[in-house]
């Protein structure tokens, strides 16, 4: 009897890897290079062609796939509060360190450092996520130690390390380190002003804590800002892991959240019975003393959704360009071209954004980018964030049942895009910042109609801009609205960009289809007069 043979598998698009994610992306070099940091064009070729191996993706994938383990007393019954992770999550923590993107800024006085940091981490995103929030923590508490106390400033040197040293160990003894921060509680959230934890004096700068913390990220890391109420209000306290004297702080992991999506990543629950911590800032003024914190955080949000959106769009476009459907190529169907060109529109409007706000990180100094700073990355991290759930959906649509099974990146990436939203601040208070930030600053609507400006006549973008200029005038004291006008704000800030940096037949097409009408929106609905075929071959390259 003659063997059966197995069937051919034909027609399936081959895995997207050995490519290189900094060269295949035109949008992020060009804004690389406006932005001011072409500088680090080289190290971020390099880090591109490592990031689109298989050994790369290999790690994003095991590191969720075996999620941290709490382990709350050893063997003989000692209280050890240790979490144990696989060894991939370690090995991509390695390179985070390696590439500097926990502190790099910081340790490094180069120009433009926040834009060449904004493009890593962009392209660091597109391969796991969970390992960027210890790191984005840690990137955010800097400036904010760097005015502490003596104490605190020792561990600088440490921190700027490019080491990455997971071992549970007194802060003297390692050789690098990681932040994390535990700031809300189970009966307020984001309302911190409700917290309970308590905050008794020992002595100087020194208290002790007790209480708890609802969500308290990253437990490992090897310190904690922390909010807890002191006798003169809700103040700011760095929680090291290990007191100065080498014994274990009194902060007890009571659990592990189990989560929709950043498995990878331990995001726990904890007591505080007695923990030792140092004041940060003025006391009673905790909530001022972070919010520098959550500005950093927040960029981060932003560009950390754009780069999941790249990673998205390049998988939807690498498979359209190998599937053959109906007689043709999937990427050559004019309403999947329809579909592709208006992520690759947004895709790239959100690259610009961002590398535009990283630009305003480094200029400290200048008063208008200040204001940049405090008024358009809540409005970022809103509309950006906002966009990612439904940009992921599509680009998974794209691939069809494939693009719904775990053995593909997409449904991980999917489940990653809510926390970007959710963590530092939810869609509501990003919104209601941008109002605080309009109300405050009597140049804030200036310098937002000059960020709104094409550098030439345009008619739809000069008729966004003037209509908000309009309703400025009333809706910055309507808290109703506020979701509204933040999502016009940055859509006008966009379309300028696009106008100002990006081909006339990309700008057009985004502003044809985000300024022209009252916007209620579905991905793939770009007019009939858009030039598909060149938005998809800056998109991608290689396609066919």
């Amino acid at each position: 009897m003659e063997a059966w043979q197995t069937h051919e598998v034909t027609n399936q698009s081959p895995a997207l890897l050995d490519y290189n994610l900094y060269l295949q992306d035109h949008a992020l070099r060009e804004a690389l290079q406006r932005e001011g940091a072409s500088w680090a064009a080289p190290q971020l070729e390099q880090w591109g062609a490592e990031l689109g191996r298989a050994e790369a993706h290999d790690n994003g994938r095991l590191a969720n796939e075996y999620p941290p383990v709490l382990k709350t007393f050893d063997a003989r019954g000692h209280r050890v509060d240790q979490v144990e992770f696989h060894p991939a999550w370690h090995q991509l923590l390695h390179d985070v360190a390696r590439r500097g993107l926990h502190t790099g800024p910081w340790s490094e006085t180069r120009p433009s450092a926040h834009v060449a940091r904004a493009a890593a981490y962009l392209l660091q995103t597109q391969v796991e996520t969970g390992t960027l929030c210890p790191t984005t923590m840690t990137y955010g508490v800097i400036p904010v130690l760097r005015k502490g106390p003596t104490w605190v400033q020792s561990w600088l040197s440490t921190l700027y390390s490019k080491e990455h040293d997971p071992r549970d160990l007194p802060f003297s003894m390692k050789k690098g380190g990681l932040l994390g921060m535990g700031m809300t509680e189970k009966q307020g959230g984001s309302d911190v002003r409700s917290n309970s934890t308590e905050a008794r004096r020992l002595n100087g700068d020194e208290y002790l804590l007790r209480g708890h913390k609802w969500f308290f990220s990253a437990p490992m890391c090897d310190a904690h800002l922390v909010l807890a109420r002191s006798s003169s209000g809700l103040s700011c306290f760095f929680v090291p892991r290990w007191r100065p004297d080498g014994s274990k702080n009194a902060i007890h992991i009571q659990r592990l959240k189990h989560k929709l999506g950043n498995r990878s990543n331990a995001s726990s629950e904890v007591e505080f019975h007695d923990a030792w911590a140092i004041l940060l800032g003025e006391e009673g003024r905790g909530v001022p003393t972070i919010i520098e914190m959550g500005t950093y955080t927040r960029l981060d949000c932003a560009i950390g959704t754009a780069g999941l959106m790249r990673q998205g769009l390049s998988q939807a476009l690498h498979h359209a360009n190998h599937r053959q459907t109906f007689g043709k190529k999937l990427c050559h169907h004019p309403l999947m071209q329809n579909v592709l060109a208006d992520l690759a529109l947004e895709s790239e409007a959100a690259t610009a954004l961002a590398m535009r706000l990283a630009r305003a990180f480094d200029q400290q100094e200048d008063e208008a980018e200040t204001i940049v700073r405090r008024l358009l990355t809540p409005a970022a991290k809103f509309w950006v964030c906002k966009r990612g759930c439904e940009f992921m959906e599509e680009a998974m649509e794209v691939l069809g049942g494939n693009g719904y099974c775990e053995d593909y990146n997409l449904p991980r990436m999917y489940r990653e895009m809510p926390v970007n939203s959710i963590w530092e601040g939810s869609g509501n208070i990003m919104c209601l910042d941008v109002l605080r930030a309009l109300q405050k600053n009597p140049r804030a609507m200036d310098v937002l109609a000059h960020e709104m400006q094409a550098g030439a006549a345009h008619p739809l973008l000069d008729r966004h801009r003037d209509g908000i200029m309009q309703r400025l005038k009333t809706e910055t004291a309507q808290e109703a609205m506020a979701r509204r006008l933040t999502q016009d704000l940055i859509l006008g800030v966009q379309a300028a960009l696009l106008l100002r940096h990006a081909p006339p037949y990309v700008a057009e097409a985004f502003c044809q289809s985000r300024l022209a009408h009252d916007w209620g929106y579905t991905y793939g609905s770009l007019g009939p007069t858009v030039h598909f075929s060149a938005i998809l071959e800056r998109a991608w390259p290689t396609r066919g």
